[in-house]
């Protein structure tokens, strides 16, 4: 992806983290995995993990959170850096941005693993 593209993903990506998620973003953030590839099963983790906050049953710091929310917002808008309409390279800047909030989450993504103890029926096994 060229560096404007990545900058102005990352802009939106900043838009997207003040923005609220609601429980129709989450159970659209599924249809829009299939897309992700190899980070489909990641981007499922950050749903679980952004459902089971909402919900109660786990515990994070909001900015992680943010990184959560902004993310699964940016792949379910139809506003994205480049628009998911073109072949390819419009789910390209999607991955990107997952990718990137994977490598911020790292460590909350384990944390959460060992806390639930179980893989979340939301999420596909390798």
């Amino acid at each position: 992806m060229k560096i404007v593209s990545f900058q102005r993903a990352l802009i939106l990506f900043e838009l997207f983290r003040k923005q609220k998620i609601t429980t129709n973003d989450l159970n659209n953030a599924g249809q829009k995995a299939s897309h992700l590839k190899s980070s489909k099963d990641d981007f499922l983790l950050l749903v679980q993990m952004g459902k089971d906050t909402l919900a109660g049953r786990y515990k994070m710091n909001k900015w992680n959170m943010s990184i959560i929310a902004a993310t699964i917002l940016y792949v379910v808008s139809p506003i994205d850096a480049i628009p998911d309409l073109v072949p390819v390279l419009g789910w390209l800047d999607d991955v990107t941005i997952v990718g990137y909030a994977i490598s911020k989450l790292t460590a909350e993504m384990k944390r959460y693993k060992s806390e639930m103890k179980t893989t979340p029926a939301f999420v596909t096994t390798k």
